[in-house]
């Protein structure tokens, strides 16, 4: 992973709320969801949050008097959540997963959505989330698949390859897609001392309503964007284009509907 990779910044926030978490992220943060309902968790800590998709769906569905601290490296992230959820039951809070700003045994669970491909010392992040559960306290998080498992993904970086021969961007494959491997995360949680660390592909359906939507959604509204602006500012919208085009091309000028694949982990303190 390279620096700009974790950069949310600019108009980054506000297009990742509304192009890709309704693409990619809503089913998988209901799952999440309603994993923690059914363990009937009081007190969660959430890593990575974004633009808190995965706080909304906790909020609807764990009790009254739960409580839920959503955290996130980034603050524009945070500023975009704290507009989308007013909830007494929520704390918003600026911190680094791998440095958690917490007591130990301090909550139940611990929950992060396609965040731990960010760390750049993931058994560090994990040894802290590991610290700040309680004993028996649970650790959920979800990694994408492979990204030929994904298949918008998987077009837009091979439509700016084509854009970009010499130097293709590859935020996407590299980050977000490039964690998939369960065996070394298996090892990773271990080594933070984790125990009974189970892993479950999850296949959904990522729909919208044009091609335009999802190179959006991927060229606009995550640091692929940091990358394509590096090469040549000015392209941005040729390299939005482009990967409409793309989209188009496979799935039809109308409405879309592609692959996506993710692996949700859990493990027990």
């Amino acid at each position: 992973m390279v620096a700009i990779d974790r950069v949310f910044a600019g108009s980054i926030p506000e297009l990742y709320e509304q192009y890709l978490v309704p693409l990619i992220f809503e089913p998988y943060a209901l799952d999440l969801g309603k994993r923690l309902q059914r363990s009937g968790t009081e007190s969660v800590l959430e890593t990575a949050a974004g633009t808190g998709v995965v706080t909304r769906a906790l909020a609807a569905r764990l009790a009254p008097t739960a409580r839920i601290t959503a955290t996130d490296l980034n603050e524009p992230m945070l500023n975009h959540a704290r507009t989308r959820l007013q909830d007494a039951r929520v704390t918003w809070q600026q911190a680094d997963a791998q440095a958690l700003p917490f007591e130990d045994q301090k909550f139940d669970a611990v929950v992060c959505q396609f965040g731990v491909m960010f760390f750049p010392d993931k058994v560090r992040a994990f040894k802290e989330a590991r610290r700040v559960l309680k004993p028996g306290g649970r650790y959920y998080f979800s990694v994408w698949d492979k990204i030929s498992e994904n298949d918008f993904a998987d077009v837009v970086t091979q439509a700016l390859g084509e854009m970009f021969p010499n130097d293709p961007p590859r935020f996407l494959a590299r980050t977000p897609h490039g964690h998939s491997d369960v065996e070394r995360l298996r090892a990773e949680l271990t080594a933070a001392g984790f125990t009974d660390i189970s892993a479950e592909g999850i296949d959904a359906r990522s729909k919208a309503s044009s091609p335009r939507e999802p190179a959006i959604a991927y060229c606009e509204g995550t640091p692929l964007r940091n990358e394509i602006e590096a090469r040549d500012k000015s392209r941005l919208p040729e390299a939005t284009a482009r990967a409409a085009d793309a989209i188009a091309q496979r799935f039809g000028n109308g409405p879309v509907d592609g692959r996506i694949r993710a692996i949700v982990i859990t493990a027990v303190k």
